[in-house]
């Protein structure tokens, strides 16, 4: 069994995702995250199977789908001050 959750995050300064070449401006965005469940253990337990950032493109509407492993979203996090 598979579950998806949405977060928005807001960053104040530019910042860099690995999978992209060019810095990503200030504002807030769309994280998704899938997880599957774990079986076989006596409580329900989930684990993170994917993180996405939703980028806007170059053209109106268009949206590109980065992912992001979740140390590198904190560390942006942190190095942004919006953590915690």
């Amino acid at each position: 069994m598979r579950r998806s959750n949405q977060s928005a995050v807001t960053l104040t300064k530019p910042f860099r995702l690995r999978a992209l070449d060019e810095m990503v401006p200030a504002g807030t965005y769309t994280v998704e995250t899938e997880e599957e469940q774990v079986d076989g253990l006596s409580v329900v337990a989930y684990r993170r199977v994917s993180s996405v950032v939703l980028v806007p493109g170059s053209h109106p509407g268009e949206v590109q789908v980065v992912p992001v492993e979740p140390s590198e979203l904190e560390a942006i996090l942190l190095e942004d001050g919006a953590a915690g």
